[in-house]
């Protein structure tokens, strides 16, 4: 015969509830066991009954403190096995709440377990009191067909209610278990919050990798083959003096277009990342940067000479790109603005960059200049951006990155 779906799925729901609550009857118990023989050992201890009462005592205390971490493994073994509830390990320091679980809930817990499968027993051989009633004499049987009965109504009430009750403890144990046996939520949103940074970190280097990668093959393929490109057209325009004025002009026009593009393609590798960030270093870039501004550029870069690199790569490239679209902005957008001010300086673990202009002021990040993009990319890695720009000037833009690896 084939069961129904639904019933099996009941079934099945039902098998997995009584084992794990099976299971926990030993593991809840047993520190209540312990806590029994403490108190009972102490009683005597104190009423002077016996001498070997306090080493036993002793012991008992030692194995009740040294057997919470074996439980809490195995309770969250039982809770990973039956259930597919991971329960992270708690640290050291919140052990004191597993104990306290063990000593007075897994206790009470321990107890529900044991009454429900005990109805469970009860409700089995209620039910089947048909079965089993006539191995007692002929002379009991008689007259108590009428109590048979209703045995085996109880015996069939008491089953129909324990899956119900299986899942609600069990709904009470996973609310329970987790939240003592588990690292404190305190904990648990730190490590969140360390593997979402991590993982942010590890984003941004990816995407600052793959600009570089970028920017190798622009600057080795694309970059190369224009330059070649223009300098066969120059090359074809100097020596190919015989031709047409029509072909002469065809050339030409060829030859300041590839020379546009060249130029064109420069930009937009220096967007990607700088190839002289990574030859030569922040200061070498940003001054290169100053150089090509359209307004005087007054750079001040104080940073303590060192072996290695000032930061990571990614740092490194974000205050550079700050510096950059802050010239790009005062140049569109700074009215009446006639030089600017760059600061670059490193107080301990942190990269401080500031851009002043002496423009009209009134900046205002939600008219599409650019600088909730900037805000975005410096929050990337963790600096901070403020921007003070009031009406009339003058405008100065400061940020702070982290420089330490």
């Amino acid at each position: 015969m084939k069961i129904p779906l639904r019933s099996r799925r009941t079934l099945t729901r039902l098998t997995r509830d009584m084992s794990f609550l099976a299971l926990g009857i030993p593991l809840h118990l047993l520190m209540g066991f312990l806590l029994f023989m403490i108190f009972g050992l102490g009683m005597e201890v104190i009423l002077g009954q016996g001498n070997e009462e306090p080493v036993v005592l002793g012991f008992t205390l030692v194995l009740t403190v040294f057997s919470t971490p074996a439980l809490t493994a195995a309770q969250r073994w039982r809770f990973r096995r039956l259930l597919g509830i991971d329960i992270p390990r708690p640290v050291w320091r919140r052990q004191q709440r597993s104990f306290g679980y063990h000593c007075l809930v897994g206790t009470l817990l321990g107890g529900l377990e044991v009454l429900l499968l005990s109805l469970l027993l009860a409700g089995v051989a209620a039910t089947t009191v048909y079965a089993w009633m006539w191995a007692v004499p002929a002379l009991w049987r008689a007259g108590h067909d009428t109590q048979a009965l209703y045995v085996t109504l109880a015996g069939l009430a008491a089953l129909a209610a324990v899956p119900a009750l299986a899942a609600a403890l069990v709904r009470l144990e996973t609310h329970l278990g987790p939240a003592l046996l588990g690292p404190d939520p305190s904990e648990d949103l730190e490590r969140r919050v360390a593997d979402l940074t991590e993982s942010r970190a590890g984003a941004v280097d990816a995407a600052d990798a793959e600009r570089r990668r970028i920017e190798r093959d622009l600057h080795d393929g694309a970059q190369q083959r224009l330059v070649s490109l223009a300098l066969n057209l120059g090359l074809a325009k100097a020596t190919l003096t015989q031709l047409p004025p029509e072909a002469r002009e065809v050339i030409d026009a060829a030859h300041r277009e590839a020379k546009d593009a060249i130029e064109e393609l420069n930009n937009l590798v220096r967007g990607l990342h700088p190839a002289v960030l990574d030859e030569r270093g922040l200061d070498a870039a940003l001054s290169g940067l100053a150089a090509r501004a359209p307004l005087p550029v007054r750079l001040r870069v104080d940073l303590p000479p060192q072996p290695s690199r000032l930061a990571t790569p990614a740092v490194e490239a974000v205050a550079y790109f700050v510096v950059s679209e802050a010239l790009t902005n005062v140049a569109k957008h700074a009215r009446e603005a006639t030089r600017v001010e760059v600061t670059v300086t490193r107080l301990g673990g942190i990269l401080r960059v500031v851009i002043a202009d002496d423009g009209v002021g009134g900046a205002d990040p939600s008219r599409g200049t650019g600088l909730t993009g900037l805000a975005q990319r410096v929050r990337s890695v963790d600096g901070t951006f403020r921007m003070s720009s009031p009406v009339g000037g003058p405008t100065m833009m400061s940020v702070e990155l982290p420089c330490t690896r």
